[in-house]
């Protein structure tokens, strides 16, 4: 089975379509940070979606999973938007797997008005529905095939304090993801566990407070002995992986797909014996493999 891993596309949003209501607090500042620089990095990220596109039609992916940070600003028309750029992605023959980034639910307004549920709810369904908590869909479960699982938690929470972007698990989400990574069904399966923030960096160092995954240390207990599988993750625009002390699987940061000088992602071959991450670069306009950057998982 195949899997592409993709993240963090910031699709930069058109200033003057935000409604003169949502630009208050932390977003005045964002759209300034576009404005001023920001943006020019994604410039192209619509063109690039297309040729995300095109790039898993061709390597004939199975299954698509994405750790989030669709939009800049998190507004309604954004994520519309991003939902329609993503559309045929979603096309995948085994399914779609996302989270939402903390630059979608940038204001707590995104989820008093149910925008990201408005533009995603119809996709976060699980194979598990007696395991999610609260009312929604979190801890995510997809069995995919006879061989794969995806599971996903949410990190991702309104910031509306400018110098924060840290994100966390709620406590239930772990508690459930604790009978989640333990449930029968994913007995034998390589299981790919995902979230938007980044439980550590290279070499397992931890991510700035102000930035991170503040509960990261109870993330990766919950995970530690998962028998066969990997955890994903965005947030951070650099690809990388990293293994955390005491923790079986490996950690897979796929970075920014789309943004300039930097794209990146990774693709999994995933079988009964074990799996290969292959990580993929942007040249000549078009995605392609590194094979000679692959590692065993």
């Amino acid at each position: 089975m195949r899997i592409l891993h993709f993240s963090d596309i910031h699709l930069p949003p058109r200033l003057l379509s935000v409604p003169f209501r949502d630009w208050f607090g932390k977003r005045v500042i964002g759209g300034a940070n576009l404005f001023l620089g920001r943006g020019r990095e994604f410039a192209d990220a619509r063109e690039k979606i297309v040729a995300l596109d095109r790039f898993r039609r061709e390597l004939e992916v199975d299954l698509v999973t994405c750790t989030g940070d669709y939009t800049a600003l998190g507004t309604r028309t954004e994520l519309r938007n991003a939902r329609q750029a993503l559309q045929p992605l979603m096309q995948a023959p085994l399914g779609y797997v996302h989270v939402p980034g903390n630059h979608d639910v940038y204001l707590f307004d995104v989820l008093r008005r149910r925008w990201w549920d408005e533009s995603f709810g119809d996709t976060l369904w699980s194979d598990l529905p007696e395991c999610v908590v609260n009312g929604e869909p979190w801890p995510l479960v997809r069995l995919v095939g006879e061989d794969v699982a995806v599971v996903a938690v949410n990190s991702s929470r309104p910031n509306p304090r400018p110098w924060r972007s840290s994100g966390r698990i709620p406590q239930p989400q772990l508690d459930a993801l604790v009978k989640v990574l333990a449930a029968p069904d994913l007995a034998g399966r390589f299981v790919f566990v995902m979230t938007h923030f980044a439980p550590c960096v290279e070499h397992g160092v931890p991510d700035k407070p102000l930035h991170g995954l503040e509960n990261a240390d109870d993330f990766l207990s919950v995970c530690a002995d998962l028998p066969r599988g990997v955890i994903l993750c965005g947030h951070i625009h650099r690809r990388f992986t990293a293994r955390a002390e005491g923790v079986k699987p490996p950690i897979f940061c796929a970075g920014s797909a789309t943004k300039a000088g930097r794209e990146s992602l990774w693709v999994f071959d995933v079988d009964a014996d074990g799996g290969r991450a292959t990580p993929g670069i942007w040249r000549d306009e078009a995605y392609m493999l590194d094979p000679g950057a692959a590692v065993l998982v």
